[in-house]
C-alpha cells in the first residue's frame, strides 16, 4: 500500500508545477516562454499557412480541428496499407488489410490506441514513427486545445467576451492552441520521459530484430528473434498522452517495454500526470482556484474508491485455482515482478484516464476488478484523457448545477450565466450517446451468433464484448483480450464507436461554451447556487455515480457481478 500512496503523492507533486506551467503557456500575458518557443512556432504557422492571431468562432474552431484530424487520418491510412513498400522496414513487415488499417487509423486519430494487431509484428519502423507516434503527439495536444478553448470562453473571469470579425463569440485560435501544446508541452515532457526509460533499459535503436541463442538448449529451439526498435520514445508519449498503444502487443507487461521497478514507477505516474496537471491549470487559467480544488477533490475521491476496490479484489485468491494451490493474491495474467497491487493500480489509472496501456492482462482480473475498470470507463471523468477528461467532468458539473438548482427552486445558472434548454440539450447529446452506442453495439454483437468471436461463454463472454465497446467509446484502448477482434465486424463497429466517442464529446461542449459566453452575466447574489463548496462537490460526485449506474448497472449485473456471485457460490 505504501507504493500506492507514494505514486499518488508523486503524481500530485509533479502535476502542480506542470499545471502552473500550462497556465502560463495559455495566459494572455507575454512570458519568457514566448522568446524560447515563439520562433519555432512561427516557423510552423508559416509552413501550414495559418494566422495564429485570428479569432475563431466555435464552428470555425471545430472545423479546423476536424480538418486536421481528417488529413492526418488519410495520410496514416495510406502508410499502414502500403508500409511494405516504404522505407525503415528492416523486418519486411507487409501492409495491413483495409479494415484493420481503417480501425487502426480511427483508433490512433481519436487518442484511443485500441490495437487489433501486435505492433512488433505488424508495423514497420516507418509506420510506427511517422503514422502512429505522430498521432500520439497531435491528438492529446488537440484535446488540450479544446479544453483551453472551453475554459477561456465559459469559465474565465473577465469583463468582456471576445468576438470574431463576424460578431460571433470567439473561443480562441485552434492552430495556436494546438501548436503551443505540441511544442511547449508534449514534446519536451516526452523527451525527458524517454530519456528516463532508455536509462532503465527500454530499447532505443533503428536496428532490426536481434537473433539470440536461448540459454535453455533443452527446448529444441536453436535461436530466437527478439524485436527491438525505437521503443522508448513511443512508450513515453503513449503514457503521457493517455494514448496507451504500445510497441509490443502485450504492452508494458513486456520486460523490454517496462523492464524495472523504476520504469514501472515512471510509467504509472506518466499515465495521470498531464490529466492531473490540467486541473491545476484550469484553476490558474480561469482564476477560479476553488473550482479546481473541488474538481480535484471529486476526482481523487472517485479514484481512491475504485482503485481501492480493484486492489482489494486482485489481492483475493483466484476462484479458478481453489483447491489447486495455496491461497494468495490473483497472479493470473500478471507479471510476478510487479505483483497484484502494482498491476491493479496501473489497471485503475489506465481506465480512470483514457490511457489503456497495461502491465498485466485485464481479462484475468477477478470479476470485481474487471467491474471497477468498466466503471472507470463508464464515468470517463475521474481524470480522463488529456483535455477531454476535464471536459467530461465539466459536463457533469453543469448537469449537477441544473439538477441542484431545480431541487432548491432556483433558475439554473453557472457564474451568472443561465443554463437554458439549448445548453441542456447539448449536455444530453454529449452524455447520452455513450450508453446508447455502447449498449446498442454490445446487444448486436451478442445477439448474432458467431459475430462476437469471444473466447468465454456466459457472464465473462458478455463482459468481454461490453469491455471492447466501452473501451472504444471512452477512447481508452485496453481490452479483455479474449476476443478474436481482427474481423471486419469488430474493426468497423469499433471504428464507429471510436470516432463518435471522440468528437461529439468535444464539439458539443465547445458549442455549449460559446452559447454560455454569449449570455448576459447576472450579478451573483445570496440566492445564486454556490458551486465552489463541499456540498456542491458531493452533489457532483453523486450525479456522476448515479448517471453511470443508471446507464450501466443492468449490464454490469449480467456480466461481472453475475460472474462474481457464481464464483462465490
Amino acid at each position: 500500500m505504501n507504493e500506492v500512496l507514494l505514486i499518488y503523492a508523486a503524481a500530485l507533486l509533479l502535476a502542480w508545477p506542470l499545471g502552473r506551467y500550462l497556465a502560463a503557456i495559455y495566459s494572455a500575458t507575454p512570458t519568457v516562454l514566448d522568446q524560447v518557443f515563439g520562433p519555432v512556432e512561427w516557423v510552423i504557422y508559416r509552413a501550414i499557412g495559418v494566422d495564429p492571431l485570428a479569432p475563431m468562432s466555435w464552428k470555425a474552431y471545430g472545423k479546423a480541428l476536424l480538418k486536421l484530424h481528417l488529413i492526418i487520418a488519410l495520410i496514416a491510412l495510406v502508410i499502414l496499407v502500403q508500409q511494405g513498400w516504404l522505407p525503415a522496414n528492416p523486418d519486411g513487415v507487409e501492409g495491413m488489410s483495409w479494415d484493420l488499417a481503417l480501425h487502426t487509423t480511427a483508433s490512433f486519430i481519436t487518442n484511443t490506441n485500441q490495437q487489433h494487431y501486435s505492433g512488433q509484428a505488424q508495423l514497420s519502423y516507418f509506420a510506427h514513427l511517422v503514422a502512429i507516434v505522430s498521432m500520439q503527439v497531435i491528438t492529446p495536444a488537440a484535446g488540450i486545445a479544446a479544453l483551453v478553448a472551453i475554459l477561456r470562453t465559459a469559465f474565465t473571469q473577465r469583463d468582456a467576451t471576445a468576438s470574431t470579425p463576424e460578431g460571433a463569440v470567439s473561443v480562441g485560435n485552434f492552430h495556436a492552441d494546438l501548436v503551443r501544446a505540441i511544442v511547449r508541452v508534449m514534446l519536451p515532457v516526452a523527451f525527458i520521459t524517454a530519456l528516463l526509460l532508455a536509462w532503465q533499459g527500454v530499447p532505443n535503436t533503428f536496428m532490426g530484430a536481434r537473433t539470440v541463442t536461448p540459454l535453455d538448449t533443452g527446448t529444441g529451439l536453436a535461436e530466437q528473434r527478439i524485436p527491438v526498435g525505437p521503443v522508448a520514445p513511443m512508450v513515453a508519449i503513449k503514457q503521457l498522452g493517455t494514448n496507451g498503444g504500445g510497441w509490443y502487443g502485450p504492452n508494458s507487461s513486456v520486460p523490454l517495454e517496462n523492464p524495472t521497478p523504476v520504469s514501472n514507477f515512471v510509467e504509472t505516474i506518466a499515465i495521470v500526470l498531464i490529466p492531473m496537471a490540467l486541473v491545476f491549470m484550469a484553476g490558474y487559467l480561469t482564476g477560479r482556484r476553488r473550482l479546481a480544488i473541488l474538481v480535484m477533490g471529486v476526482m481523487l475521491s472517485l479514484s481512491a474508491l475504485l482503485t481501492g476496490i480493484n486492489i482489494w479484489s486482485e489481492n483475493q485468491p483466484n476462484a479458478a485455482f481453489a483447491g489447486l494451490a495455496a491461497d494468495g493474491p490473483n497472479l493470473e495474467g500478471k507479471e510476478v515482478r510487479f505483483g497484484a497491487t502494482a498491476t491493479a493500480l496501473w489497471g485503475s489509472f489506465t481506465t480512470q484516464t483514457s490511457n489503456g496501456s497495461v502491465n498485466g492482462m485485464h481479462d484475468s482480473f477477478n470479476p470485481l476488478g474487471g467491474a471497477t475498470t468498466l466503471m472507470d470507463m463508464f464515468i470517463n471523468a475521474t481524470f480522463g484523457g488529456v483535455g477531454v477528461g476535464l471536459i467530461n467532468f465539466l459536463l457533469f458539473l453543469l448537469l449537477a448545477v441544473f439538477l441542484g438548482s431545480l431541487m432548491v427552486g432556483r433558475s439554473p445558472e453557472v457564474y451568472g450565466r443561465a443554463l437554458e434548454a439549448r445548453e441542456i440539450k447539448l449536455i444530453c447529446i454529449a452524455l447520452l450517446i455513450q450508453p446508447l452506442l455502447i449498449l446498442g453495439l454490445t446487444a448486436t454483437a451478442v445477439a448474432i451468433p458467431g459475430l462476437a468471436q469471444n473466447s468465454n461463454p456466459g457472464f465473462h463472454g458478455l463482459s468481454q464484448v461490453l469491455y471492447e465497446y466501452t473501451s472504444a467509446f471512452a477512447n481508452n484502448g485496453s481490452g479483455f483480450e479474449g476476443l478474436g477482434d481482427d474481423t471486419v465486424w469488430w474493426n468497423l463497429s469499433c471504428a464507429v464507436a471510436l470516432i463518435l466517442g471522440r468528437f461529439i464529446p468535444i464539439l458539443a461542449p465547445l458549442a455549449l461554451a460559446a452559447h454560455l459566453a454569449g449570455k448576459r452575466v447576472a450579478p451573483m447574489t445570496s440566492g445564486s447556487l454556490a458551486v465552489e463548496t463541499p456540498t456542491f462537490a458531493v452533489l457532483t460526485l453523486g450525479v456522476i455515480l448515479m448517471f453511470a449506474l443508471l446507464s450501466f448497472f443492468p449490464v454490469l449485473a449480467l456480466g461481472p457481478v453475475a460472474e462474481f456471485l457464481s464464483l462465490a457460490n
